[in-house]
């Protein structure tokens, strides 16, 4: 149904097909599903609500419980949190369960009964996944990283090889500040499982390492990662010229947090224009950008007429070339519309380059 690219054009179908008699049976719980993970809740619950006979019919106890505590975590996140922590307690306790049938299977050497625990314990592992990260999410919300690694740390015992874990692990000891070493030992082992088409992997967990072995005198780490997504994008760029790729110029961005060095090396990160500036790597630029002129506003610090002038030839070139690039996705399920105008690259750097103006007068 290309949800990630037409996602209004997916919740039509989908309400569409729970209007007719009969309907696929997984209709009613992806229907659910999907509207918590665009996160409108409110419809989500419309729907339980009014059709407790289907919930009934079509929901395992589980997918219930699940959209109940994401649901609840809205106005009670205390109690969502309760409910997450008892959906886990019961997913740890299978999966115990699982293990020593695994164990037990190996011991009296009965081949298809080891391979038939360990299919149940990878399926019921994918299945506590999504409760740890939801109840995870609440600390992170909260900007409480030090109490979601404590979650994470209680479920190592299980999930310490997968893949999903270890990026949200790394995630909390990189937003922490003082674990970047932690942090590294997380993103690496992902990165180089990906390295002969590294970018697959995601901009932002490349930046992070990048970052990190930056924060833990690994410059050529750094600089040897960098060197390699520029080659595959130019690779890329040879093969399907009219694409747009932005991987390098996002570590860029997230690396260029030093003002003066920083600023400089956002605004080349963006060259040439027509190919880079994009809604990701704007969306990074602007926060560097907003972040120097809160702090030239308050005076926390000065910097080089040079700078700043560069900055301004640098919003007049987003102008320029940000007329058909959006800032901002439109929501799908949204009463009010980003109004037009205003939703292009050209209108924010205006703006920001009228504020700089101001701020050097």
């Amino acid at each position: 149904m290309n949800m990630e690219t037409h996602p209004t054009e997916g919740f039509e179908k989908l309400q569409f097909l729970i209007q007719q008699s009969p309907f696929p049976p997984e209709t009613f719980g992806n229907l659910l599903l999907l509207y918590c993970k665009h996160e409108y809740y409110d419809l989500a619950a419309d729907v339980l609500a009014e059709n407790a006979q289907l919930t009934y019919k079509y929901l395992t106890t589980y997918l219930f419980d699940f959209l109940d505590a994401l649901i609840t975590q809205q106005t009670s996140p205390e109690e969502a949190y309760k409910k997450f922590d008892e959906m886990a307690a019961r997913h740890i306790e299978t999966l115990r369960k699982l293990t020593k049938q695994v164990q037990e299977a190996r011991q009296s050497h009965d081949d298809e009964g080891v391979k038939k625990a360990v299919n149940e314990c990878e399926e019921a592992l994918e299945r506590y996944i999504p409760v740890l990260m939801a109840q995870a999410k609440i600390y992170w919300d909260m900007e409480n990283y030090q109490q979601v690694e404590k979650v994470f740390r209680k479920s190592v015992e299980f999930c310490n090889d997968h893949d999903v874990w270890k990026l949200n692990v790394a995630h909390v000891l990189f937003m922490q500040e003082n674990k970047f070493k932690e942090a590294t030992g997380f993103y690496e082992p992902i990165v180089k499982k990906n390295y002969d088409k590294i970018l697959n992997v995601s901009a932002i967990v490349l930046a992070n390492l990048c970052v990190s072995y930056i924060m833990t005198s690994q410059n050529e780490e750094a600089e040897e990662l960098m060197r390699k997504i520029e080659k595959e994008e130019e690779q890329l760029a040879y093969e399907e010229p009219e694409r747009k790729i932005f991987h390098l110029s996002i570590v860029n961005l997230v690396i260029g947090g030093n003002y003066d060095f920083g600023i400089s090396r956002v605004i080349k990160s963006l060259e040439p224009y027509s190919k880079k500036l994009g809604t990701d790597t704007w969306f990074y630029a602007k926060r560097c950008f907003l972040s120097l002129l809160e702090n030239l506003a308050k005076q926390v610090f000065v910097i080089r007429d040079a700078v700043l002038y560069d900055c301004l030839q640098f919003f007049s070139q987003c102008e320029a070339y940000g007329r058909n690039v959006k800032v901002a996705m439109e929501q799908p399920l949204d009463n009010i519309p980003i109004h037009a105008g205003k939703n292009t690259v050209t209108y924010e750097a205006r703006l920001l380059k009228s504020i700089l103006l101001e701020i050097m007068d």
